[in-house]
């Protein structure tokens, strides 16, 4: 499977030199230096925009520039980012002393068949060019530190690397502009997560299990903690109470100060539906690759200050049975020129035809586009009826059991936009925001129409009319064999190559599909043991 990059790189590195970056960057916030694409005057859910989003404070930075900030800030040392195929952060420090307009450039080598789903053992080699536009300071490192995001790219022939998520992303927003269509997407995602007090599990041939416990959890209302003050929100009725019942407001707060300190604006925060610590904290909508980098360091920030507070943090779908999973619902709309293309006041739900066909797309292509948005076994487990998860494939205006919704965002047409309610945040954002693009893409171009707008309840349907609805996968391994049979709109542009695809596919099904589908599973002893 493993190949070297395809010679059909939009980037050669060894070109680059000491151009300015043409990728946005964010100004200084609170004195600690902002992610890519910061843009100051937008809304995470485009309610209430009245601006044009062109972006905040733009800062094109050399090499040079980097170095010299680097020097300024008092750095003692550099970290370099990026993302393994699944959608990992993977890091290497090096001393500020160290680090030198090269990086920029030829890069600084690892070797990437350590990295999951990249290089075969025959031609690890590999290196990482850092992006000189994604500086910004780690809050937790003892010693200061800055990060920089990095593409992947070859040694020898100083291409990008087909696999690397980023420049996937980076593809995405280039064939979008090819297109004629637009010459923006924004990309809002809704991350909810647990918060746990304790986590176990452990898998061996002769046993396995897992176990998490969270203070507020329902299933610990009778227990002995010496004492206990109560206060668990109950099972699926956990959105928006105020504290005691909500045991995360503070850490929700230092979590939001923790993002706005490394440029990530916050635009609210609150607990969410599940009980045994569910949490929801929104940030602001951005471009693809600036929001995807934003996402992971999102993860990144939240994962660390619960570990600071002894807390464990999760973005695993279904962790809790018989409760609410943690979604990522992400918001969609398309620009051109600084205008929306996304409204119409003569439309359903004030969609546009262009927005209405990439309705289409989305849901024509969706059992495709979910093997990257919802790429995990664990996914399927929260996409079931009963615990307000998005199984139906069709769209509606207002109604939450639907796919695809059409929020409700006032008379604006600058905050219309449509709603993806399947992907949680298992996804590599590089490539599930990709995936949904070229989908979206793909339905407008070919003017595919979405089935009828449906504004009732699907959850209550009757059984007759619920067999004509489409519905989502059923597991991870349907949605791999989806995108084995549908992937073409993907290839466009030569966003998504074969060899990704195909990697990708061999990658879930082997270390995913197959580790679940071959293990015993301790519920099995309950329905079988006395067989």
């Amino acid at each position: 499977m493993a190949s070297r990059p395809s010679s059909r790189s939009v980037h050669n590195w060894a070109t680059v030199g000491k151009k300015k970056a043409v990728t946005i960057f964010s100004a200084l916030l609170g004195g600690h230096i902002g992610l890519r694409g910061s843009v100051p005057t937008e809304s995470a859910l485009w309610d209430g925009l009245e601006s044009t989003p062109t972006g905040g404070t733009v800062q094109e930075r050399t090499p040079e520039e980097v170095l010299k900030l680097v020097k300024d800030e008092g750095c003692e040392f550099v970290d370099f980012r990026f993302s393994d195929l699944p959608g990992i952060m993977q890091h290497v420090t090096i001393p500020a002393s160290v680090l030198g307009e090269s990086h920029f450039t030829e890069g600084h080598g690892f070797d990437g068949s350590s990295v999951r789903g990249f290089q075969q053992i025959q031609e690890s080699d590999m290196v990482l060019i850092a992006d000189p536009n994604t500086v910004y300071m780690d809050p937790f490192m003892k010693h200061k530190t800055a990060v920089i995001h990095c593409f992947v790219a070859d040694p020898v022939t100083h291409e990008s690397y087909s696999r690397d998520p980023r420049y996937v992303a980076t593809k995405a927003e280039a064939y979008l502009k090819t297109t004629g269509i637009a010459d923006t997407a924004f990309f809002g995602p809704e991350a909810e997560f647990f918060v746990f007090d304790d986590v176990r599990f452990d898998t061996q041939p002769n046993g396995s299990f897992y176990m998490v416990d969270s203070i507020e959890g329902q299933w610990n209302s009778g227990t002995d903690e010496g004492p206990n003050l109560g206060y668990k929100p109950r099972t699926k009725q956990g959105y928006f109470p105020v504290p005691p019942m909500d045991h995360y407001q503070d850490m929700r707060s230092d979590m939001t100060l923790a993002l706005e300190g490394v440029g990530i604006p916050v635009e609210l925060h609150h607990h969410e539906v599940a009980s045994g610590g569910q949490n929801e904290i929104g940030i602001r909508f951005n471009t693809l690759l600036a929001m995807a980098d934003q996402l992971m360091t999102f993860k990144y920030v939240l994962k660390n200050v619960a570990w600071q507070a002894g807390k464990s943090l999760t973005f695993m779908p279904k962790p809790i049975f018989q409760d609410n999973g943690s979604g990522m619902h992400c918001h969609m709309s398309l620009w051109n020129s600084g205008e929306p293309l996304f409204y119409s006041d003569t439309g359903y739900g004030g969609l546009s035809d262009i927005a209405r066909w990439y309705i289409g797309g989305i849901l024509h292509h969706a059992a495709s586009v979910i093997a990257f948005t919802n790429p995990t076994t664990n996914s399927f487990k929260r996409l079931v009826p009963g615990y307000e998860a998005p199984v139906n494939l069709v769209y509606s205006q207002r109604n939450r059991s639907a796919s695809v919704r059409i929020p409700l965002a006032g008379q604006s047409p600058k905050s219309k936009r449509i709603e993806f309610r399947c992907p949680d945040s298992t996804s590599n954002p590089y490539l599930g925001f990709a995936a949904m693009l070229m989908a979206g893409l793909d339905g407008i171009q070919n003017r595919i129409e979405p089935p009828a707008p449906v504004d009732k309840d699907l959850y209550d349907l009757p059984p007759e009319e619920l067999a004509l609805v489409p519905q989502v996968p059923a597991s991870l391994e349907q949605a791999l064999d989806a995108l084995e049979q549908d992937n073409a709109f993907l290839k466009a542009g030569g966003v998504f190559t074969d060899d990704l695809i195909e990697t990708w596919i061999e990658y879930k099904r082997k270390n995913e599909v197959d580790a679940i589908r071959l293990r015993p599973h301790p519920y099995e002893f309950t329905m079988y043991y006395d067989i």
